[in-house]
């Protein structure tokens, strides 16, 4: 019986790193040529641990293209890379591109999801996957929930894992979400890594930047070299991811005590606390203002009114994603990268 090829699926969101952040901030730009070259190096440490093919889908600014044109060449064919399959979605240029490519990948049963964005990004993704694991790659603006790190380290992580070589309570994360519910209109979405509550009336712009537009955050986990929201929380009460409990932050213009946050890079607000505390998982907490918006995961989405207040709660049915650091410890370990003379590119365990 002839089992099917090992497959992995990549996303890379041609929309991250370029939105409009970059005219009111400092934010770096993200290109096309460089989320290309990300690919190349994750095929090239799919390859080099086992993984047989690749599914990517086509976009409209190269991309795909690139990365077909680089797979024909002898680099990868010297050093093998899985067989690369180009997924033809129809584009709307829109998140629904992304929520369609990781629906279609589900469907074909991929080991795991690498995912280049942001958080906005990876949210798409973790909703349509259910528990496939998501190998996150930080290419956006604001990045609390893709950690920083480099593509090739990440690859052998991931496909290690995805070759069935790192158990998964060793290379497996259950993430945080907080879930957002109002039940007169049946709403019932979710966040990552922040809710934030703003007296904005209408959704409008959807990116928060300006510390006046914020009355209230919650965050799942708050690092104190985070960079948005979840930096609020980040730098007065940090909670780190794996903790249960998550944080909140009331906000006021005018409070006594002002903390300096850096909502976006190189884009430094003054934002005056309230309040601040633990938020405990199952408790679900009601927005402080009567009417306004809420942002998830920095950007705003939903507008409420006094008879349809929301309400926030936090839990730990968030996705699973690859704990590279762990993964990679245990690699390192179990010599997982020890390679024999006779087949330099095939990874062999050989004990000490």
């Amino acid at each position: 019986m002839n089992r099917p090829p090992l497959t992995v699926g990549i996303i890379p969101n041609p929309a991250s790193g370029r939105d409009l952040r970059r005219l009111t901030a400092n934010a770096g730009l993200f290109s096309s040529t460089d989320k290309a070259s990300v690919v190349q190096r994750l095929l090239g440490a799919f390859g080099a641990t086992g993984i047989q093919r690749v599914l990517l889908p086509t976009d409209m600014t190269g991309i795909a293209a690139a990365v077909l044109k680089a797979s024909r060449g002898r680099h990868a064919r010297d050093n093998r890379w899985p067989e690369l399959e180009i997924l033809d979605i129809r584009l709307r240029q829109t998140v629904e591109d992304t929520r369609l490519a990781a629906r279609l990948m589900a469907e074909r049963g991929v080991a795991l999801i690498a995912v280049l964005g942001g958080d906005g990004t990876h949210k798409a993704v973790a909703a349509e996957v259910g528990d496939i694991p998501l190998l996150t790659l930080s290419t956006g603006t604001n990045n609390a929930f893709p950690e920083l790190r480099e593509a090739t380290g990440a690859g052998l992580a991931g496909g290690l894992f995805a070759s069935g070589r790192i158990p998964p309570e060793i290379g497996l994360r259950r993430n945080k979400r907080l879930l957002v519910r109002e039940a007169r209109r049946g709403l019932c979405e979710w966040a990552l890594v922040d809710v934030a509550v703003s007296p904005l009336r209408f959704v409008g712009g959807r990116a928060i930047s300006r510390a006046e537009d914020l009355a209230e955050v919650f965050v799942t986990f708050a690092e104190p070299h985070a960079i948005g929201l979840s930096a609020l929380c980040g730098l007065w009460c940090p909670v780190s991811r794996q903790a249960p409990e998550g944080a909140w932050m009331r906000l006021h213009p005018e409070a006594r005590n002002a903390l300096l946050a850096p909502l976006a890079p190189g884009l430094l607000q003054g934002c005056g606390v309230v309040a601040a505390g633990t938020l405990e998982p199952g408790v679900a907490h009601a927005p402080s203002l009567n009417g306004g918006t809420l942002a998830l995961d920095g950007e705003r989405e939903i507008a409420f009114a006094a008879g349809d207040r929301p309400t926030v709660t936090l839990d730990s049915h968030g996705p699973l994603s690859i704990d590279v650091e762990a993964a990679l410890a245990y690699a390192a370990r179990h010599r997982l990268l020890s390679i024999g003379r006779e087949h330099p590119q095939h990874p062999v365990n050989l004990s000490c």
